[in-house]
């Protein structure tokens, strides 16, 4: 049986590589993507999303636009990364784009495919999480229709990743995608939604290495591949994880993983806004704790050699 899952992305580069690595999966059934205008600029992120939809030829995957906001832009140095990536030869190959992306909002999409859901539908988010925020206010009932939100954000044990020279007004204990709207994880975290978080403290042990790129540039002969080492060719430069490719791949192989409980509560004011701070009688997540690391990068690998 394939499983139903609803992906929200917010156009980073590993966003972009996510969706390519979740329509490689034959056992889950995309009910749709929608985009958060957070890491990126939102008009060439919708538009690489739909030539990666038409490269994979699943051109029928509905697509929105999600008209939400944060509280905490992303640096014009991140977010340009997309714009760039627009460009690429191989997503630019044909005339036409032929994805369409739908006229309602990504919060009305998001609804709307929660409310016809036959059963209850997995939520991949790999961005913050304010466009489930207003969905769940316009639509309070939709929450009975989540089966489990699989979410790559916030960090426990481990320090966040936001430069203190870029927000002097930050403390350092938020991750990017929990920091942009504290207030859209809190609202979450008030919800009975099952939560499996892919925090900072995981990710950090499945670095973008030059061994991996290497090994990827040996199957450039296949598309995905070589959009794959063209997107990663941006940031190699720089300390880079694979923060929403580790959390698409569990969708795919959860035995790779192992998961802990913790007691949480999310930080919305102050330097430590943002931060997802465990916290005794807190709100219970489930966390991604440890990946056998030879086989996510050997299961990446092969789903892209194609």
């Amino acid at each position: 049986m394939a499983i139903p899952v609803l992906m929200d992305h917010d156009g980073a580069v590993d966003d972009y590589l996510a969706v390519l690595l979740l329509t490689t999966m034959d056992h889950v059934d995309l009910l749709g993507i929608t985009v958060t205008p957070a890491d990126c600029y939102i008009e060439p992120a919708i538009g690489i999303t739909r030539k990666i939809l038409d490269l994979v030829g699943q051109t029928h995957i509905p697509l929105a636009e999600s008209r939400v906001r944060g509280i905490n832009p992303f640096p014009q140095l991140y977010r340009r990364d997309s714009l760039v990536i627009d460009c690429f030869p191989i997503l630019n190959e044909p005339d036409e784009i032929t994805t369409p992306l739908l006229a309602e909002s990504g919060q009305e999409l998001m609804v709307r495919v929660l409310r016809e859901a036959i059963e209850p539908v997995t939520l991949l988010m790999v961005g913050p999480l304010t466009t489930l925020a207003v969905a769940l206010d316009m639509a309070p009932d939709i929450e009975a229709k989540i089966k489990q939100l699989v979410w790559m954000g916030g960090a426990l044990n481990v320090r966040g990743n936001i430069a203190i020279d870029l927000e002097p007004g930050q403390d350092g204990t938020a991750e990017w995608n929990a920091y942009w709207d504290a207030e859209a994880i809190d609202r979450v975290w008030r919800t009975g939604i099952s939560i499996v978080m892919c925090p900072l403290d995981i990710t950090n042990n499945v670095p973008v290495t030059p061994a991996f790129i290497r090994k990827l540039a040996k199957q450039r002969r296949f598309p995905l591949s070589d959009l794959a080492g063209q997107c990663y060719s941006l940031v190699i430069p720089q300390d880079y994880y694979f923060w929403d490719v580790l959390a698409t791949s569990y969708l795919a192989h959860p035995e790779f993983f192992q998961l802990r409980e913790w007691e949480t509560e999310i930080i919305t004011k102050g330097r430590s806004q943002g931060r997802t701070k465990i916290a005794p009688g807190g709100r219970k997540i489930q966390a991604l704790d440890t990946v056998d690391v030879d086989r996510f990068y050997a299961y990446i690998l092969q789903q892209w050699a194609r």
